[in-house]
């Protein structure tokens, strides 16, 4: 048995896009390391408003965190390598590999990113759409 899709009302056309973005973010929020936040960061004067988004990477370098931009997709990405001559008498704290992937809105813009205090922070501006309002000639046909 197949659902229904919310997105096939004759209504709304061209969104079979957004309905496989909602299957990917479904399959891809069920791993919860390393815990995020997204936080909203007002518009200040004539700069638009902007996302930010920070992960918790406490342990991580900065040569061991990755961040791209995969058409759509923000990808970040960590790689921790055991170190074999250290010897432990307890190990609380494992070497861990992540993949933590944010799919985009069309016109998002990565601004940057930045490692500090074990917090990994990467900031997105959300551009103001351009308001278009355009007039469709209607042809005569007799």
């Amino acid at each position: 048995m197949t659902r229904p899709s919310p997105f096939g009302h004759p209504f709304l056309l061209g969104f079979d896009e957004i309905e496989q973005a909602l299957d990917r973010v479904s399959k891809a929020a069920s791993d919860g390391y390393p815990p995020y936040n997204i936080e909203r960061i007002p518009r200040a004067g004539d700069a638009p408003e902007r996302l930010r988004i920070t992960l918790a990477v406490a342990g991580f370098t900065l040569d061991q965190l990755d961040v791209t931009l995969e058409e759509s997709q923000l990808v970040v990405r960590g790689r921790q390598v055991d170190d074999k001559a250290r010897q432990f008498l307890h190990r609380g704290i494992a070497a861990r590999q992540f993949q933590r992937t944010f799919l985009l809105a069309d016109g998002m813009e990565v601004l940057g990113a930045d490692l500090s205090n074990g917090l990994l922070s990467i900031d997105l501006v959300r551009p103001e759409p351009e308001r278009i309002v355009r007039k469709i000639a209607i042809a005569a046909r007799d």
